[in-house]
C-alpha cells in the first residue's frame, strides 16, 4: 500500500491523490481500503511510517556492536545512505511536507529527535577519536545527515554508483586524518 500511495504522490503531488485513485492502483475497492485507510493524511502517515521503518533500531544496533568509532560513523552513514537509497521516491513526497496528521507529525518529530541522537553519540565519538575534527557535534551531525539523506534528490542508478561508494566519499570529505593523507 505505502508504495502505490507514494507512486501517486510521486507523480501528480499531494493535491492529486485520493483514497479512490489508490484502491484503483492497488486492484481494491475503495471500499475496502476505505476501511483500512479512511484519508490521504492516513496514506501519507503511512508513508512515513515506511520510510522510518527499522532504520532507528539498525542505527541502534550499530552503534551497541561497533567499538571503532570510524566505522561506527561509516556505519551510519552507509545505514543512512542505503535508506536515502532504496527511500528516495518517499523522501520526495515527504519533502513537500504537506498533509501530516498532527499524530503522524508528532511520531516524525520523536522518531527525528532520537535518531539525531544516535547520530550525534557516532559523531561526538569519532571526533573524540580523533576520525573527524572537533567542532560542535551537534552542527556536524544535521550537516553530515542532511548531506547523505540529499542522496535520495541526486542518486540515479544508471550512474553506477554504490551505496558504500557515496558512503566513503561521505566519510572521506569530513574525514580529519584522511584529509592530511
Amino acid at each position: 500500500m505505502a508504495d502505490a500511495a507514494v507512486e501517486l504522490f510521486s507523480q501528480g503531488g499531494y493535491e492529486a491523490v485520493s483514497i479512490e485513485a489508490t484502491a484503483e492502483l492497488l486492484s481494491v475497492s475503495r471500499a475496502t481500503l476505505y476501511r483500512t485507510v479512511p484519508t490521504k493524511e492516513d496514506l501519507l502517515g503511512i508513508v512515513l511510517d515506511r520510510l522510518t521503518g527499522n532504520l532507528l533500531v539498525d542505527a541502534r544496533t550499530l552503534l551497541e556492536e561497533t567499538t571503532d568509532p570510524e566505522e561506527a560513523l561509516l556505519g551510519m552513514v552507509r545505514l543512512q545512505v542505503d535508506a536515502a537509497i532504496e527511500t528516495r521516491e518517499y523522501l520526495a513526497v515527504l519533502f513537500g511536507g504537506h498533509g501530516l496528521q498532527t499524530d503522524v507529525y508528532k511520531r516524525w518529530q520523536e522518531w527525528s529527535r532520537d535518531y539525531e541522537a544516535l547520530w550525534t553519540t557516532a559523531v561526538t565519538r569519532a571526533m573524540k577519536a580523533g576520525v573527524l575534527k572537533w567542532d560542535d557535534p551537534r552542527i556536524t551531525t544535521r550537516l553530515l545527515l542532511g548531506m547523505v539523506i540529499w542522496v535520495s534528490r541526486w542518486y540515479r542508478p544508471s550512474e553506477g554508483f554504490t551505496a558504500n561508494e557515496i558512503a566513503n566519499a561521505a566519510v572521506h570529505l569530513i574525514s580529519s586524518h584522511r584529509a592530511e593523507e
